[in-house]
């Protein structure tokens, strides 16, 4: 099933954007009464029969749908700091999109190597990853930001850092998770976090944790989070 995106839905018709419709037309050469299902990125999942197409527009007569489709009881906030090779941080977004998180924020560390992102881009990725999975919720992506000023302003129930520094006591994180409950993880650089953040990020009530027994990369941690919190936290 091929799964389209639009938010621009009033009353009984959605219209697609430019560059789905070209999909549409040129790509699966549909015609007018042909039916497509499509996502609001909101919980709703829609099938539409196509009332107008041309090149550039598509407008689909809705006919059926359903809200909250595959809304879980608890939500995931995973803030990561972006990589180097920013292949293997649209890697992370498209795999955890699959796996269902909900909230991803690109964090700058002292360490970081990488500095800057292009938040279009990675959108993009979301919602390709979205449609691939045949999900209706879009993973809502915040603008970067140094971690210092992320810390503070998080009142998540479960809040957690993990990091490779053996000077701090830990727990493995798939020990520590509450069902039901919010969570929001923290995975750092190529070059973890410094003493001084996991510190901070203690002090603003961050649980430190372990994610197995060896050590993974930044994109391979944060998949490593995702897949346990879908398991343990439901």
């Amino acid at each position: 099933m091929n799964l389209f995106y639009t938010t621009n839905i009033e009353g009984e018709y959605a219209y697609l954007s430019e560059v789905e419709a070209r999909h549409v037309v040129q790509v699966l050469r549909k015609r007018e009464g042909d039916m497509l299902n499509f996502t609001d990125g909101k919980g709703g999942m829609y099938e539409g029969k196509i009332s107008e197409i041309g090149k550039k527009k598509c407008v689909l007569h809705i006919t059926k749908q359903e809200q909250q489709v595959g809304k879980r009881d608890f939500r995931l906030h995973v803030a990561i700091a972006p990589t180097k090779n920013i292949n293997r941080y649209e890697w992370f977004l498209e795999k955890a999109t699959e796996m269902g998180i909900e909230e991803i924020t690109p964090i700058f560390c002292a360490h970081s190597e990488r500095t800057k992102v292009r938040i279009d881009r990675l959108e993009k990725v979301l919602m390709s990853a979205m449609k691939q999975s045949l999900q209706a919720y879009l993973p809502k992506l915040n603008e970067p930001i140094k971690l210092a000023q992320f810390l503070n302003n998080q009142e998540t129930t479960q809040k957690f850092i993990a990091h490779c520094e053996d000077d701090f006591d830990k727990n493995q994180l798939s020990d520590k998770i509450e069902k039901g409950q919010d969570v929001l993880l923290l995975i750092g650089p190529e070059g973890d976090f410094s003493v001084k953040e996991i510190e901070a990020a203690k002090e603003a009530g961050f649980l430190p944790v372990a994610l197995g027994n060896t050590r993974l990369r930044t994109e391979t941690a944060g998949l490593f989070g995702v897949a346990v919190c879908a398991i343990k936290a439901p």
